[in-house]
């Protein structure tokens, strides 16, 4: 999805555009009016290019023989940025080509790129957020449910729920070792990726701490509802690593852009916590966005946590019966 700025509003830059809104590859999500809406439309997180045609563009084009057009580009994701730029430089190339088809003195349409929010194109901007979820999700959901039934398996979890202690209690501290493990792991990739990594966190550390907060409790009741399901330590540890371990990267956008999928897997990727708790790292951290820039996957990421609490305590009850 790409925003289109035309300045000029001339034949020229209609003509342009219908390029663009034929393409495969690019759907018009908006038409701006004035340069102060691109940052907000980039916020928003509806779209990932901005096409910014200059004033006066078909006049410059024919008294000047060249004219200029600025791509900005969602840099969050190198990969993904530098693809977008790509395809969209290549139908502007066509139309000048086009162009000089026609006439003897050479047109010249310049592009202007401007990668926001990552101008470096650093791959640690993609690649930290995307550490982060499938370390959180791995070791919250792998070890809380190996932990559980463990106690299955060698059938003390019957000495445990017989004795004095609630059956949540039980739960809880089973949970709580992996929740100080996790926050200390997100700790340190955060110092890592800004003291050695240089990315900065532009937008606030308790908003991104408490996000973060909220994808464990996720991971953690993931990893209860495992442990019901399960009996054995292998297999608990079989469908917490190779059961999550493929969706996390693959459908997740941690390593392919989820727009690039085929519709049936962007659909699918719906249902992984981690695509959700990404994006969320990625408008916090990078975009430096708040909470109404993130509230729907925060939504999104809370009703999957009761989802998950509410069938692990409809199991567990089945069990005690």
């Amino acid at each position: 999805n790409i925003a289109i700025l035309d300045n000029a509003k001339d034949e020229t830059t209609q003509i342009i555009i219908s390029k663009f809104e034929s393409s495969e590859y690019f759907d018009i999500e908006r038409t701006l009016n004035s340069n102060k809406e691109i940052e907000a439309a980039f916020k928003s997180g509806k779209i990932k290019l901005a096409v910014v045609f200059q004033p006066d563009f078909q006049n410059e084009l024919l008294h000047s023989n060249k004219a200029q057009i600025q791509l900005i580009a969602d840099a969050t994701d190198p990969n993904q940025a530098t693809t977008l730029v790509n395809y969209a430089t290549s139908i502007i190339i066509d139309y000048q080509n086009d162009l000089n088809g026609l006439n003897k003195l050479p047109y010249t349409i310049n592009t202007e790129l401007r990668m926001l929010y990552n101008p470096e194109l650093k791959g640690a901007y993609s690649s930290v957020p995307g550490v982060m979820g499938m370390i959180l999700l791995l070791i919250s959901t792998m070890m809380t449910s190996i932990s559980i039934v463990r106690e299955k398996e060698l059938g003390t979890m019957e000495i445990l729920l017989v004795s004095p202690m609630k059956p949540f209690l039980v739960i809880i501290s089973k949970v709580i070792p992996y929740f100080v493990i996790s926050l200390i792991n997100v700790a340190t990739i955060l110092f890592l990726s800004v003291h050695i990594l240089g990315m900065p966190i532009q937008g606030s550390t308790i908003l991104l701490i408490a996000i973060t907060i909220l994808y464990i409790f996720c991971a953690l009741s993931l990893g209860i509802l495992i442990s019901t399901i399960t009996d054995s330590q292998l297999a608990a540890m079989l469908i917490s690593l190779l059961g999550l371990m493929l969706p996390v990267v693959m459908l997740s956008g941690y390593v392919f852009p989820v727009a690039n999928m085929p519709i049936i897997l962007q659909v699918l990727s719906n249902i992984v916590p981690a695509k959700w708790y990404i994006i969320m790292v990625k408008s916090v951290m990078i975009k430096g966005l708040g909470i109404n820039g993130i509230w729907r996957e925060s939504l999104i990421l809370f009703g999957m946590t009761i989802f998950f609490i509410a069938i692990s305590l409809k199991r567990f009850k089945i069990r005690l019966t």
